[in-house]
């Protein structure tokens, strides 16, 4: 058996119609094939898969468990075989759910190294190029050295598309979790549309790590 017809072979052998109908409503996108196999057992089969990259990074992306399988595999390399593989990784997102899957950890300790990679995937001004930007800094950046360049994405990046919008309320929001007072600062003097400020606050009112009066002080800069 062909190598790409033994990996469908198991995929299929996974799949769940119920769970297949359920995460394509998720997805939102009619263009993408998905099987319908649980994230539990496509990161158990990339474990299977992990030590065949090269034949697997050649292998069609008919099926969205096929990209999620690469994305999956690649994330778990080493900085200098990640390297190698992180531009072709990022042409293939396409919907969100792959985009947040793909955060490869070796990053945490290349973060200066990494930072061109984002830049330059940011300057794309593609959706899915902009959120995997933004959603790398948001897993890996949120830190006080890096804020005036979370700061400066976030007020740059294309939230006419939903899911740039939806990434840049998600960084602001852990940012004013993390550092309020740089988040409110950021927020007063901002020029982010008013849907992408607002659900920024949204966001961050929901979680339980901000108190009620910072919470109260968010309601109030609500647009």
């Amino acid at each position: 058996m062909q190598p790409y017809q033994e990996l469908l072979t198991e995929l299929k052998s996974c799949a769940d119609d119920n769970y297949k109908v359920f995460h394509c409503k998720l997805l939102k996108n009619d263009n993408i094939n998905v099987l319908g196999v649980r994230v539990p057992n496509l990161r158990k089969i990339a474990k299977k898969w992990a030590g065949r990259i090269e034949e697997v990074i050649t292998f069609p992306d008919e099926f969205y468990e096929v990209t999620f399988l690469k994305l999956t595999i690649v994330s778990a390399l080493k900085y200098e075989e990640f390297i190698k593989y992180v531009d072709g990784c990022v042409a293939l997102i396409d919907n969100w759910a792959t985009c947040d899957c793909f955060a490869p950890k070796c990053i945490l300790k290349h973060k200066e190294d990494f930072l061109p990679f984002i830049y330059k995937y940011f300057d794309v001004g593609q959706e899915f190029y902009q959120r995997f930007a933004l959603t790398t800094l948001l897993h890996f950046y949120v830190e006080s050295k890096y804020l005036n360049i979370i700061f400066e994405m976030s007020r740059r990046a294309l939230t006419e598309h939903y899911y740039v919008h939806m990434a840049v309320a998600w960084l602001i929001a852990e940012v004013l979790v993390k550092y309020f007072d740089d988040g409110i600062e950021f927020l007063k003097n901002s020029t982010l549309d008013k849907k992408t400020h607002n659900k920024a606050i949204q966001k961050a009112t929901e979680s339980y790590r901000l108190t009620d009066k910072q919470k109260n002080i968010l309601k109030g800069m609500k647009k």
